[in-house]
């Protein structure tokens, strides 16, 4: 087989019926060897019912139990044979797409050619828009105490899309060529087998948030290259399933950072972040009492949230 197709989904039924669509009439034009598995994270919206039935093919598996992207998706990968299976009998690549996409036509191809291109290549990424076309990061630096003070913190605007807030130039994605990155997002992931053989899947200490970037930092410190590829364009209709649960969303965001500094970065630097966090949480606090748009209910359960952040 030449591709595996893993789609980790949770109560958003229409919007996976969606990708699914785009990605298997990509996927077919691309002329490519491949097949696609569903997770269904125990979703209480019909989703493994609809993809049964408008996907035969597809296979899924409807877990009982919510286990998060990274649980999910390794869910998956065990199911094709990572793990398990010698070299020959798994996929060329692996294609990991969030729910909430649509493929649009050629990516699929873009990003397998750009996997396959140079031996050194071990994952890439597309680029991404939003639903209503304006254009989206897809890659970004490894985190660190800059990007936690742009998030937290008033900094200065005109630094917001400079690379020291993460973020790489307009003008590669506007290329043709693909470019090296730090990390794309885990909306969209297109590995080797070599890759997910050598370091593995990803780490389910972290339920959702941060999986990515851990799994791109193992890449990376394993010698691979990670690219963007903006000749594929895929749209990124974020955060549909975690939009559902904001204030829960904020505390499962911030307890992945913290793991993931704590896995990766020195004490000094994890106990810096940590203050700028503790500082971040108390302005945002101020904020939420301060938000008339909030009924009483939602302003508490924001704060308790952002307190819990603080006491992480």
């Amino acid at each position: 087989m030449d591709l595996a197709t893993v789609i980790v989904t949770w109560n958003v039924r229409g919007l996976v019926l969606d990708a699914l669509r785009t990605l298997i009439e990509d996927t077919q034009a691309a002329g490519l060897d491949a097949a696609v598995w569903v997770v269904d994270n125990a979703s209480a919206d019909g989703t493994a019912d609809a993809v049964r039935e408008h996907f035969p093919a597809v296979h899924l598996i409807a877990s009982t139990d919510n286990l998060g992207f990274a649980g999910g998706n390794n869910l998956a990968l065990r199911a094709i044979g990572f793990g398990s299976h010698p070299p020959e009998a798994l996929p060329r690549a692996v294609f990991l797409l969030n729910p909430d996409t649509l493929v649009q036509p050629g990516a699929v191809r873009a990003l397998y050619d750009a996997l396959f291109a140079d031996e050194r290549n071990g994952l890439v990424g597309a680029r991404l828009a939003y639903g209503d076309g304006r254009f989206q990061h897809s890659a970004f630096a490894f985190p660190g105490i800059w990007q936690t003070m742009f998030d937290l913190l008033p900094m200065p605007g005109r630094f917001y899309e400079s690379a020291l807030n993460g973020r790489y130039p307009r003008t590669l994605y506007d290329g043709a060529r693909p470019f090296p990155v730090d990390h794309t997002l885990g909306a969209t992931m297109m590995l080797r087998r070599e890759v997910i053989r050598q370091t593995g899947m990803f780490d389910e200490q972290f339920f959702m948030y941060c999986e990515e970037v851990d799994w791109a930092m193992r890449i990376r410190k394993a010698g691979w290259r990670i690219l963007c590829v903006p000749a594929a364009r895929i749209t990124h209709l974020e955060g549909q399933s975690t939009s559902q649960i904001r204030p829960a969303s904020v505390v499962n965001l911030w307890r992945s950072r913290f793991k993931l500094y704590t896995k990766h970065y020195s004490p000094l630097r994890v106990l810096a972040i940590r203050g700028i966090v503790r500082l971040g949480m108390r302005r945002r606090i101020a904020q939420a009492r301060r938000d008339s748009s909030l009924d009483e209910t939602r302003r508490a359960a924001l704060i308790e949230a952002y307190r819990t952040v603080a006491a992480l």
